[in-house]
């Protein structure tokens, strides 16, 4: 079939054709905002899930829900070398661009707060030249955010912010992704900033979007936290709406699958929607007509598998040490060893880390540093004290196939 007119999208964060499996989600934040622009108290909320299962593009969506309710916006990526300060500062003076307010001199005081907020990021007795400049024409104003503690500071940027809002009547949301990266101080004053708003009944909210185990990064910081958010697990889509996902772009190009091919695509891809994504790309190009058929699944299957192994699998394996890919496919061999001893093991495949260090002979306190860095990178995550999974779906039968 024609390559060119291929309709499906397996980029990361990328937006696929058919936003399949996430109505919910969005039809729940629409009356978050009308509430919010109502007046009505709100949680900000946090998406948690692994990855591959589409938290940016429906965080990306969010987004642009309050765009087209008028909100001012504002997007970051917390990374675990950088502080808040910068990109939160860059996200927040677009927000207040959106919000359109037509008093200059108080939208030029609420910037140079964001200004002031942005520059205590630099070393203390820094020039003026030496000041990162967050592109803000406005002066930085003293004596407002930049008291250097992060969660005062914070506190009082998003008042004023939520100020300038309420009096256009609009309210700003803050969409942060990989949100489990924050460091501790800067998860602290997100709690504690989005505390006072919902107190002060401000419209202001924060979207975050991390992996499963972000709400416990979150409570581990404020023991109110789990009241504070209102929390949404983002899974693989069920068999409906992965078979939607594939038929509706298919159909728009006057396309379609038999049923049979789209039993084999959701046996192969378990709904997770980047797979989902990568093996209908796969199995367009492939199809020498319409319908798509189970022939062109089986087809396609070995280079989509190829394709994840290198951009999905591969490239995250790369970024472990020996010390850690070790430590990773013992994960794996334990996962198929509680198998075999007839014990339930999840999609994650969590499996002790006592099983783990018994399968490498090693004391459980020897593979620390391992296991430390690999919950840094975000390959693994801690569900439970003393087990740990993989965040990538199928990561593990990925480690095995490739010995």
């Amino acid at each position: 079939m024609d390559p060119i007119r291929n309709p499906y999208a397996p980029g990361a964060g990328q937006r696929p054709p058919e936003l399949a499996g996430r109505d919910e989600q969005l039809q729940a934040f629409d009356i978050v905002l009308e509430r919010i622009a109502r007046g009505r108290p709100e949680r900000s909320i946090v998406l948690t899930g692994l990855r591959g299962v589409g938290k940016t593009v429906l965080l990306n969506a969010l987004r642009s829900a309050a765009v087209r309710a008028h909100w001012g916006t504002g997007k970051l990526e917390a990374r675990p070398d950088q502080g808040l300060r910068r990109p939160l500062s860059a996200a927040l003076h677009v927000a207040v661009r959106e919000l359109g307010h037509p008093q200059g001199d108080d939208v030029d005081h609420v910037l140079g707060v964001i200004k002031a907020f942005a520059q205590r990021d630099s070393a203390p007795g820094a020039k003026l030249r030496e000041k990162w400049n967050p592109g803000i024409d406005a002066p930085a104003v003293t004596g407002r955010a930049d008291s250097g503690d992060i969660e005062i500071d914070l506190v009082e940027l998003l008042t004023d912010v939520g100020g300038l809002a309420a009096d256009v009547g609009k309210g700003v949301a803050i969409f942060v992704d990989e949100m489990q990266d924050l460091t501790p101080e800067d998860v602290s004053a997100v709690c504690a900033a989005c505390h006072e708003i919902s107190q002060s009944g401000l419209p202001v909210i924060v979207v975050g979007a991390g992996l499963p185990h972000l709400p416990a990064v979150l409570s581990a910081s404020k023991s109110y936290s789990e009241r504070l958010f209102r929390y949404q697990r983002i899974d693989r889509l069920d068999r409906s709406a992965a078979d939607l996902a594939l038929v509706a772009p298919a159909e728009d190009e006057g396309a379609d699958f038999t049923p049979e091919a789209l039993e084999a695509m959701y046996a192969a891809t378990a709904g997770y929607p980047y797979f989902v994504q990568a093996y209908g790309k796969v199995a367009w190009d492939v199809a020498p007509r319409t319908p798509i058929t189970v022939e062109d699944i089986k087809v396609a299957a070995p280079e989509a598998e190829a394709e994840l192994a290198v951009g999905f699998f591969g490239s995250r394996f790369e970024r472990a040490t020996p010390a850690e890919r070790e430590y990773l496919r013992a994960m794996a061999d334990a996962a198929v060893a509680m198998v075999e001893s007839g014990e339930e093991v999840d999609e994650t495949e969590s499996v002790p880390t006592s099983a783990v260090a018994t399968l490498l002979d090693r004391k459980p306190q020897s593979l620390s540093p391992a296991r430390d860095a690999l919950l840094k990178k975000g390959l693994i995550y801690s569900g439970e004290r003393g087990r740990i999974a993989f965040t990538v779906p199928h990561f593990g039968r990925y480690l095995r196939a490739t010995g």
